[in-house]
């Protein structure tokens, strides 16, 4: 099988402008492309209520980064639980990534020189999508340039630390590359022992964290998810198992599940956009009405929906 460049990916839900984002976007950034797209069929159009061949999903790259777009309805929205972090390379281009993005957005921090870097700012864009910019100060040069990063606000407050323990102990190919805390010399009480910033890796993939500094809330929720390539079912079970380890029952379907923390997966097999957008459409109507069945994918069932049906 081809080795996955990428294990996990960024899902970005939108009602209905997931095509118009992902335009948006790849014209913002360097290095940016759109490989794929998938298509809603009639099956399980009572759940998904889209028309028929409208778009679904959307597969593109920033900066080399793999992200997926996805028409999902009016259900969940954007809020700065899960942002998109930024390291630019000079000042002119994050004026003009900042710039871009601000326009028909809200600026949440100003672009401005603070205390931990040279320039940075926070900002929520025309969609609601929350972006962290900064300029890359240090000698070492990331080649990734956009990461998630995990806010922890309101009932999930001062759990960052936690997170990053589980999930380096989920995730093979995982470290923690350092944690910086409030401490007294801060003078905040309110956030005190909490993480001021953590930066770790999940299957040699950048991730950061940090527990807000302030009060207020915003849930973690289905807006942003992040998927799970799994090259088989044993992969599959695996990740499954774990992370549904305390988590919500509730929102466990067609290979999404949210763990103890409150933050969606989607545990996947590699090439899934095939089985869905398949030439034969009789086949893709078979595979898209089997996934709608599930749960925790059944990637025979789902490759087979004829020949395997456990439902």
């Amino acid at each position: 099988m081809k080795e996955i460049k990428q294990k996990i990916v960024p899902c970005l839900w939108f009602d209905t402008e997931a095509e118009e984002a992902v335009k948006f976007y790849s014209s913002i950034f360097r290095n940016s492309k759109i490989h794929s797209q998938t298509r809603y069929s009639e099956a399980g159009q009572d759940i998904h209520q889209k028309e028929p061949v409208s778009i679904m999903t959307m597969a593109f790259e920033l900066e080399g980064y793999q992200l997926l777009a996805l028409n999902g309805g009016p259900h969940f929205k954007f809020n700065p639980s899960i942002s998109l972090f930024v390291m630019c390379r000079d000042e002119e281009e994050i004026k003009q990534v900042w710039n871009a993005l601000l326009e028909g957005g809200e600026a949440l921090l100003p672009l401005d020189t603070y205390d931990w870097s040279s320039k940075y700012g926070w900002l929520q864009d025309r969609y609601g999508l929350s972006w962290q910019l900064m300029i890359d100060d240090s000698e070492y040069k990331p080649e990734q340039r956009i990461c998630p990063l995990l806010f922890f606000t309101g009932d999930s407050h001062g759990k960052a630390e936690e997170s990053i323990k589980f999930y380096t102990s989920v995730f093979e190919d995982s470290k923690v590359e350092g944690i910086m805390k409030y401490e007294k010399e801060d003078n905040n009480e309110y956030a005190l022992g909490g993480v001021k910033h953590a930066q770790f890796q999940l299957r040699g993939e950048t991730f950061m964290a940090m527990d807000s500094g302030m009060e207020n809330d915003f849930p973690f929720n289905e807006a942003i998810s992040l998927m799970i390539q799994c090259e088989d079912q044993q992969e599959i079970d695996k990740y499954w198992e774990r992370l549904t380890e305390e988590g919500d029952p509730q929102a466990q379907q067609c290979g999404w599940l949210k763990d103890k923390l409150g933050i969606s997966w989607q545990v996947v097999p590699v090439g899934m956009e095939k089985l869905l957008n398949d030439p034969d459409k009789e086949k893709a109507k078979r595979a898209m009405e089997a996934m709608m069945k599930m749960k925790k994918i059944d990637l025979e069932a789902l490759e087979n929906p004829i020949q395997k049906s456990h439902f």
